[in-house]
């Protein structure tokens, strides 16, 4: 299945403990290039989730952002820890006896001792458990929006691949009508010039041209391109590389086209090739 490299996907949700959303965009790259940004309560997920997103893609540049804001009741509401209050309140008892003339104890000061207020603690296991599956679902989310993508895009790269096998077929039926029309000009032109050639001579610097000029072979190549890349579309693994492989072959075969080309037909056919394979090739760079 063909997949692009490009997506984005958001997810959230809401719970007793506040609010947790991933974010998760992703752009073509020549290998998986994974950046996470998650909040340091929840740093022990990087692990896991890396490991994740190596299983579960293979190629491109992916940002994932965790962002969490607790529940606005939970980040107001304090407990008082009445243990250590007692003894504060023993401590300075017993303080006071000893001592003349002390000031009394200030009740904001006592709160103010590091432990006597407090937050009430988080679901930690909970709140690990909810941004895995959260993350889960925004990556199924990433996964499905780069296929939708990728079935685009091999929608136009089966359209290319059609037009280049009509232009490779169109010259194959034209050549033996282009090489005769080539081989009868040259006739031409050595009879106005009135040389006084050997028939023989003639005759073997026509077939050695009509070698030159014979693009059966880059034919036969670029059909048997066509061919591996529809074999390449069709797989199931990841296939961006092998592809952008391909139109570097196809490029190869389009350019000696069109150094041979030997009337305005060929060129023009050679001119379309390349056209087809650079459209190619700019989608192909996305392809995961």
């Amino acid at each position: 299945m063909v997949y692009s490299m490009t997506a984005f996907s958001r997810c959230e949700l809401n719970s007793e403990q506040g609010n947790l959303s991933w974010e998760m965009r992703s752009v073509n790259h020549r290998y998986l290039e994974i950046s996470l940004r998650l909040p340091e309560s929840l740093r022990e997920l990087e692990g896991p989730l890396r490991e994740r997103l190596r299983k579960t893609l293979a190629r491109g540049k992916v940002e994932c952002t965790l962002r969490f804001h607790p529940a606005a009741d939970a980040s107001r509401a304090l407990t008082l820890n009445q243990g250590l209050v007692d003894q504060l309140v023993e401590a300075s008892r017993q303080i006071s006896d000893k001592l003349d003339n002390l000031a009394p104890v200030n009740p904001l000061e006592v709160l103010a001792w590091p432990g006597v207020m407090a937050s009430p603690e988080l679901d930690q296991a909970t709140l690990l458990k909810q941004a895995r599956d959260l993350f889960d679902q925004a990556l199924a989310e990433l996964r499905a929006q780069r296929a939708r993508e990728g079935a685009e895009l091999k929608i136009m790269l089966e359209e290319r691949l059609a037009s280049i096998s009509e232009r490779v077929a169109l010259l194959r039926e034209m050549m033996p009508e282009m090489l005769s029309a080539h081989r009868q000009k040259l006739v031409e032109r050595f009879a106005e010039a009135s040389l006084d050639l050997d028939n023989t001579r003639v005759e073997q610097e026509l077939v050695l041209l009509a070698q030159k000029i014979d693009v059966a072979e880059e034919l036969d190549r670029l059909d048997t391109h066509v061919n591996e890349a529809r074999r390449v579309l069709a797989g199931k693994s990841a296939m961006g590389r092998r592809l952008d492989f391909l139109m570097q072959e196809f490029n190869r075969e389009a350019n000696t086209l069109g150094s041979k080309a030997i009337d305005s037909r060929s060129t023009q056919a050679a001119v379309d090739l390349k056209v087809y394979i650079e459209q190619m090739r700019e989608q192909v760079q996305n392809i995961e």
